[in-house]
């Protein structure tokens, strides 16, 4: 098919092929408004958008799709779009589901060393990216040996291959591939937080029935308008017939937002369902806290990649329609999603048992998972023979199967016997999360929920007990000088000295060393009022702890071990 006859097209068949849900979309609502980003402002400071419908969209792909096929791109090459949020990178991943291709997604602020490691790792046959992407490619051509299809989007300075304006203009007939649910479709990284990033290979099975159980959970309606803060997140908006407004902002660093370029395109479009990390919700709902803002449009806020404080679910809920909620997607890059739960629940129930040490709620399973909590073990289980599978409410390690769940690394290979377990026709993905299974009231299995207490590559051992860090860390969050604090061990496992690191407010830190040494008095005061961590007699206070680049919300629990042992020395 040629790309101005996209929109009329559809086959149940390609459906398999993620990239076609656009198609759908398109068929179904040509002339809604698929994408809109900023693009400076009007003589009266209004900001103005750029925008595409879902039809422009679609035949756009198509567009890209013939160019990347007349190039030589086949079904199955492998791909690295290095592309900031934008319209273009939004037609370029449907572009690249729909050709067929296995596109690799890196996040650019993972550090310029994990980012060329993971980049050649993958290797590549092509980059689709920015000048500066092409740039780096050519200048470290030896790494990547094998990437002769490459195409600039924007201007080509001295590197081969075409640009994205060259692609679109041969408007070659579109022929769509043979894909099949079980097919590859995109290679992306974890974040790295308790290790080097792996890459997770999806299929297109995989995508769509995320795209399913998103929509379905969440009662996600066709023309809605979302606002995400991920830019990942929209690829779901446009495969559920969704209006997607980017927000001027870096999504490497959303915990640097300036929140009133949230709330401007919030209330432009008045958007229905937002999606950000808790670093990005803890400062818009501070902001619109202290300058008394509401943004009653927002019925659904999502808010992942780290528990979402107690005090950041409030705040959010207060400003958003009265009837809406804040809900926590549970997941993580190779099973997503698992489990939800709603700021209304937790703010009802579960804050006050996570504030003494009971861990945090994460909700109850997505229908198309199933769960269990088995014993914790550090080396490889490769049968469900070798597993112990524990009691409700004793804490262990959960694993997780279902059509949402990722095969296998394609990088890090090594890993995949430490995170995959067979059983029979099935896998089993080992979370690394730590915690336990509470039973429904009502006996009716999908009414159980897991409470997450810590990462299994974060807990404490010492002499005599082991210590798991969202249990420890909550009894000192509570105090209201302490943003945030974090759980780590010095010493060998199984000797370690457990410490405790808290980052204040940056209006509570400390003024002087005497008001220092009063807040540790304070925090050793309410360890031992808890039975949880009564063991634990070392603090420090650090002004800024150390997180992740994808949500700044992870905290780098490693990083901090090696600093807490050098002031220990």
């Amino acid at each position: 098919m040629s790309g101005s006859e996209s929109s009329s097209f559809f086959s149940p068949q390609l459906l398999c092929n993620v990239g076609f849900r656009l198609s759908e979309t398109a068929r179904q609502n040509p002339h809604g408004v698929a994408i809109a980003v900023p693009k400076g402002r009007d003589a009266k400071g209004r900001r103005k958008y750029d925008q595409l419908t879902f039809r422009e969209l679609d035949d756009d792909t198509n567009r890209i799709a013939a160019g990347l096929h007349a190039m030589g791109v086949r079904p199955g090459t492998k791909l690295v779009l290095m592309v900031p949020p934008s319209i273009d990178f939004v037609a370029l991943v449907f572009a690249l589901f729909k050709a067929g291709v296995v596109q690799v997604l890196i996040d650019p602020g993972m550090g310029r060393a994990n980012l060329i490691r993971c980049l050649a790792e993958s290797q590549p046959e092509g980059f689709v990216g920015i000048p500066l992407a092409q740039a780096l490619r050519v200048l470290l051509r030896g790494r990547f040996p094998q990437a002769k299809y490459n195409v600039t989007v924007g201007r080509r300075w001295f590197w081969g291959g075409k640009t994205l304006a060259q692609l679109k203009a041969l408007n070659a007939p579109f022929t769509p591939p043979n894909i099949q649910a079980q097919d590859p479709a995109a290679i992306i990284f974890t974040t790295g937080s308790t290790g080097p990033p792996k890459g997770v290979l999806y299929s297109h099975g995989n995508f769509n029935r995320q795209a399913d159980e998103i929509r379905d959970f969440y009662h996600i309606q066709p023309g809605e308008v979302a606002l995400p803060a991920f830019p990942l997140f929209a690829l779901f908006n446009c495969a559920m017939g969704v209006t997607t407004i980017f927000p001027e902002m870096d999504p490497t660093r959303p915990a640097n937002v300036d929140p009133r370029n949230i709330i401007e395109a919030v209330n432009d479009w008045q958007v229905d369902q937002s999606f950000g990390s808790p670093a990005l919700w803890n400062v818009v709902g501070r902001y619109c806290e202290q300058h008394h803002i509401q943004l009653p449009s927002v019925t659904r806020v999502l808010s992942a990649g780290a528990p979402v404080p107690p005090h950041v679910l409030e705040r959010v809920k207060n400003i958003i329609h009265p009837e809406g909620d804040v809900h926590t997607p549970y997941g993580a890059t190779e099973a997503l999603p698992v489990a939800s739960i709603a700021a209304s629940e937790v703010l009802r129930e579960t804050r006050q048992r996570s504030a003494t040490g009971a861990g945090t709620c994460v909700g109850r399973r997505f229908p198309g998972i199933e769960w269990k909590v088995i014993a914790i073990d550090d080396g490889p289980l490769t049968e469900m023979s070798q597993v112990r599978e524990l009691a409700a409410s004793e804490i262990g390690e959960l694993i997780v199967t279902g059509p949402v769940v990722t095969s296998e690394y394609v990088t890090r290979t090594d890993c995949n016997p430490l995170h995959k377990i067979r059983d029979g026709a099935r896998l089993w993905h080992r979370m690394g999360d730590v915690g336990y299974l509470e039973p429904s009231p009502t006996g009716e299995p999908r009414g159980e929920r897991f409470w997450f207490c810590g990462r299994k590559a974060h807990r404490v051992t010492t002499p005599t007990a082991t210590l798991f860090t969202i249990q420890c860390e909550a009894i000192f969050n509570q105090h209201p000088r302490i943003y945030r604090s974090a759980l780590v061990g010095v010493g060998a496992a199984g000797k370690q000295r457990p410490v405790i690191i808290a980052e204040p407010w940056p209006e509570h830190r400390p003024q002087s060393r005497a008001d220092e040494a009063q807040l540790i008095a304070e925090l050793k005061a309410l360890a031992q009022a808890s039975n949880y961590t009564q063991q634990i007699e070392t603090f420090f206070i650090h002004n800024s702890l150390p997180v992740d680049i994808r949500h700044n919300a992870k905290i780098f629990r490693e990083q901090l071990a090696i600093w807490a042992a050098k002031r220990l020395q």
